[in-house]
């Protein structure tokens, strides 16, 4: 895994029901973990209706989600300062229902979630094939580092 790189990381709860369970210290070490270079982020956890609007409203599609990235610096011109800012939205209420659907804690799928937020917000996707399974062997590796299980593996 990288060395450590430099991060300015802000948390914010509007949604508070995960706040005690996934507190900051805990998001920055996932964080921390999957960066490949040094970041701005902002994770942010919000309920059911924000997430619904801002999918629809940035993605066009109507419904929540689990995990929303927003890249800003891949719009930076050249010769940028090579630091990956980026808001990450996780919205709760999916977030607790596929722990539930997939068998996982809920820190488990949270930690899941960051990482794939992270690298989303590097500039991984997962579009085609090559693409998904390039970023879910990353995650895989990443989490494995964290301790926590293939998060792809059948349970």
């Amino acid at each position: 895994m990288p060395s450590k790189n430099k991060l300015s990381l802000s948390v914010q709860y509007p949604d508070p029901r995960l706040q005690d369970s996934v507190p900051r210290p805990q998001l920055r070490r996932w964080v921390q973990a999957a960066l490949l270079a040094p970041a701005e982020l902002t994770i942010r956890f919000v309920d059911a209706d924000e997430g619904r609007a801002l999918n629809r409203d940035y993605r066009g599609k109507d419904y929540a989600t689990n995990v929303l990235t927003f890249a800003y610096s891949e719009d930076q011109a050249e010769g940028d300062d090579g630091v990956t800012q980026a808001d990450i939205i996780l919205c709760t209420d999916v977030l607790q229902r596929e722990a539930e659907e997939q068998g996982k804690t809920l820190v488990e799928h949270a930690a899941h979630l960051v990482v794939h937020g992270v690298l989303h917000a590097q500039g991984y996707d997962h579009e085609d094939d090559e693409e998904a399974t390039e970023m879910e062997n990353l995650e895989i590796e990443i989490l494995g580092s964290l301790g926590w299980p293939n998060p792809y593996a059948d349970r």
